[in-house]
């Protein structure tokens, strides 16, 4: 048992399950607001990358340096998709909201092909090399005798930071606050002036910016991206936001790390093979015992 492997794969797992938080937060607030889960959140994610992908080649080839080019093209992906969230929810949602729960349902997971369709025809099917546009910070990680890589550490701050704002924002903002009084109640949010259907808008643009921060981040740092990105991640985003609690912003965030670290010991300890099989194993574990998932709370039915 060498301590700084472990200490290496520990970092590992947090980065990656930083990522996963970052996605899964998306499935939470939609969940949250409008109990619908949106299977289509994870080509958000790959849209973003591959919008990135796209301004930092033409920022490149205008000579910017590679922090600006990374803080644009970081911004123009969540602008993008920030945008395909807001028309995604008025195309493909907004109709079937008061239609049976199965109706939204389909048509999330059409959205979800449509998108991963269009982008295999607008690109290739083919991995594209992303470029590596995270900071060379070696010098403030030399304390940490490398278990820890400048990526890594980059993108476990940008990632907490994010998600500690967003906590932040939910709770003391004005909007924030109407997103909480929608969630537990929309009818009575309505009738106190609360407009739901721009609260609901709100939530698909936060939640597709998110996402869209995370395919940015893990493209930098895997070096390559394709069309089919974004189902993987979106399954193990999902599974991570019902682990924690599906509803639950501090649910989404312990089960994204608690998914990344066990898969990052798996992989390490185990062999790689079976990351994939453990994430829906451990889901299935923890729901036998908390079936409302580790933070979340029972919601009991009305007839």
């Amino acid at each position: 048992m060498d301590f700084q492997y472990f200490i290496e794969l520990f970092f590992g797992g947090l980065t990656r399950g930083s990522i996963y938080a970052l996605i899964a937060l998306g499935y939470t607030l939609v969940y949250g607001i409008i109990g619908l889960i949106n299977f289509a959140h994870g080509e958000i994610y790959m849209v973003g990358a591959f919008t990135a992908l796209l301004f930092a080649g033409l920022l490149g080839y205008l000579g910017f340096p590679a922090g600006g080019i990374l803080i644009v093209a970081a911004l123009a992906a969540i602008v993008w998709t920030s945008a395909y969230g807001y028309t995604m929810e008025k195309i493909a949602y907004k109709p079937l909201r008061n239609a049976p729960r199965l109706s939204p349902l389909i048509s999330a997971i059409g959205m979800s092909t449509f998108l991963q369709n269009y982008v295999l025809l607008a690109q290739t099917p083919d991995f594209v090399p992303f470029p590596m546009l995270l900071p060379d910070i070696d010098w403030l990680l030399e304390k940490f005798d490398y278990v820890l890589g400048p990526s890594d550490f980059f993108i476990l701050v940008v990632s907490f930071a994010t998600m500690i704002g967003l906590m932040l924002w939910i709770r003391y903002t004005r909007m924030g606050k109407a997103m909480r009084a929608t969630a537990q109640n929309r009818t009575m949010a309505m009738l106190l002036g609360i407009d739901a259907n721009h609260i609901i808008s709100v939530t698909f643009i936060v939640g597709s910016a998110l996402a869209a921060l995370g395919g940015v981040l893990i493209a930098s740092h895997m070096g390559q991206i394709n069309f089919g990105i974004g189902f993987l991640a979106g399954m193990k985003a999902f599974t991570a936001a019902v682990l924690g609690g599906i509803g639950s912003v501090p649910g989404a965030v312990l089960g994204g790390l608690t998914l990344g670290l066990a898969e990052s010991f798996t992989t390490g300890y185990v062999a790689g093979n079976y990351e994939d099989v453990l994430s829906f194993c451990l889901l299935i574990l923890i729901l036998i015992f908390r079936p409302d998932g580790i933070l979340g709370k029972h919601q009991v039915q009305k007839v």
